[in-house]
């Protein structure tokens, strides 16, 4: 039987299916030099489907989920991925077709995999606890070996895990150590039900809460200050009829208002207060902190759906002039009655993926780093236009005053996530790398670019080539020396 994936922008051009594995040591670099004091491993993870989709088309977050490592000692890199050994995976590796079908719609599958879990682990990783883990927000955490890649299976905290998700987004407070961490639709698609567990430096679930949200939506992203938990919730909304009729998942509803739950760290469900505003779209979390009962909560914030792959359920087209975020300011008032909130831009770029100095989650921050398109320059040819925002630029912004400082990713070029390396524990705020993962169309390859965080507009630290591309992922984590040492 032919295996060949639709000639569509998800599966072709930079964006076509990779099917491999990698082994790549000693990445030439090509521009600077790797600090030698730089020891370490960046992982990344994204989907890379194995087969053509079932229904014939498929969205790109479906893809199973690959973990891609860059170690880094002694002034060199070595590269290497691995498929995680899902479920979903090994069951359809046997079959050699896929047998899952739609985005988080089981009434698609085929009947030989009714009951078979479909998570495919494709869109974080993180580490705790001694342990890394492949995340996907709609199955429990994977196991994964941090130094072979290996899959060594689903994690549940040793039973603890009584939700049926856990959020691709957890917190680790760098004060205490603890991971914050929640699964939405909780007991089912299309519930309402958010878990929120906390778990001991050593990964041991400590806290459990069950809490209702105003709709069932997607909780992609959370927040966590010092003395709160906060939950957005959006008008992208599931609906179990729309499932059973071989819909999509998600649909935008616009009459839906837009509500922030917020939740004494220490608290129970009944604390939690319920703000709403209109309808906005967010997705990304870059910090939030407060100031006693006052909140803030720092993320990109659009006007409407910022994924044309999921409907408006009044059948209206995507609208790409709603679909740009800034970096906005929400402001909470935990000592009053009302079920207002302030929101001010900060800074008044197309951004995304924001990332703060993990030294500083949770408190207030001076910094964020974050890719960001810059519409005045000339788009990349060929890019396609599968997924990703094709960010141009990567950015250091001030939240406090607005600054922004630039580095332009190359005229033929877009950026994935960067993510934020610490030069040590102890030193300052933002000081230290960012490293980013860059695609170069003209050649279909991928760079490595690490960037001094406090010189962002400077020429990178270094540049390492990546002889093949390197689709794209979508979130990533730094794991040091230090990290690995400590339990």
């Amino acid at each position: 039987m032919a295996i060949e994936f639709p000639a569509i922008p998800t599966f072709s051009g930079f964006n076509a299916p990779m099917r491999a594995e990698l082994d790549l040591y000693d990445l030439e670099v090509t521009a600077g030099a790797i600090p030698a004091d730089l020891t370490g491993t960046f992982y990344r993870c994204g989907p890379d489907p194995q087969f053509p989709p079932k229904l014939g088309t498929d969205i790109y977050l479906n893809g199973d989920g690959v973990v891609t490592m860059f170690r880094f000692a002694n002034g060199h890199v070595d590269l290497k991925s691995r498929y995680v050994r899902t479920e979903k995976f090994e069951a359809e590796r046997a079959a050699r077709r896929a047998l899952f079908g739609a985005y988080r719609n089981p009434f698609t599958d085929d009947p030989s995999v009714a009951g078979k879990s479909r998570g495919t682990a494709n869109t974080s990783v993180l580490w705790h606890g001694g342990k890394l883990f492949a995340l996907k927000e709609d199955s429990p955490p994977v196991r994964i070996d941090p130094d072979t890649l290996e899959t060594l299976g689903p994690w549940t905290f040793d039973g603890a895990l009584t939700s049926r998700t856990a959020t691709a987004h957890p917190k680790i407070d760098p004060v205490t150590g603890e991971l914050f961490f929640y699964g939405f639709a909780a007991k089912g698609e299309t519930t309402p039900d958010i878990a929120f567990y906390i778990a001991d430096r050593s990964g041991k679930i400590t806290r459990e809460v069950w809490l209702e949200a105003p709709y069932s939506s997607m909780v992609h992203d959370f927040a966590v200050t010092r003395d709160y938990v906060i939950f957005p919730i959006v008008g992208l909304a599931s609906d179990l009829e729309r499932l059973k009729a071989g819909g999509s998942h998600y649909a935008w509803d616009a009459s839906l208002d837009f509500y922030v739950g917020i939740m004494p760290r220490t608290g129970g469900a009944e604390e939690v207060r319920w703000f709403k505003g209109p309808t906005r779209f967010v997705s990304h979390m870059l910090n939030a902190f407060n100031d006693g009962p006052t909140v803030y909560l720092d993320c990109p914030v659009a006007e409407s759906n910022m994924f044309p792959f999921f409907p408006n359920v009044d059948g209206a087209p995507f609208d790409r002039s709603k679909a740009v975020s800034s970096l906005c300011r929400m402001t909470f008032d935990m000592s009053g009655s009302g079920t207002g909130f302030a929101q001010d831009t900060l800074v008044p770029l197309f951004c995304e993926f924001p990332i703060v100095d993990p030294r500083y989650a949770m408190s207030e921050h001076r910094y964020g780093f974050m890719p960001y398109v810059d519409r005045s320059l000339p788009p990349p040819p060929g890019l396609g236009g599968a997924i990703g925002l094709n960010f141009n630029c990567l950015a250091r912004v001030e939240p406090g005053t607005g600054a922004v400082t630039t580095h332009i990713v190359g005229g033929n070029a877009t950026s994935q996530e960067p993510m934020f390396i610490p030069r040590s524990r102890a030193g300052a705020e933002g000081d230290g790398y960012v490293i980013a993962v860059i695609n170069r169309y003209d050649e279909q390859r991928s760079d490595v670019v690490l960037l001094d965080a406090q010189h962002m507009d400077a020429p990178p630290v270094a540049r390492m080539r990546v002889p093949l591309r390197l689709r794209n992922a979508f979130h990533g984590i730094w794991v040091s020396k230090e990290d690995r040492e400590q339990r």
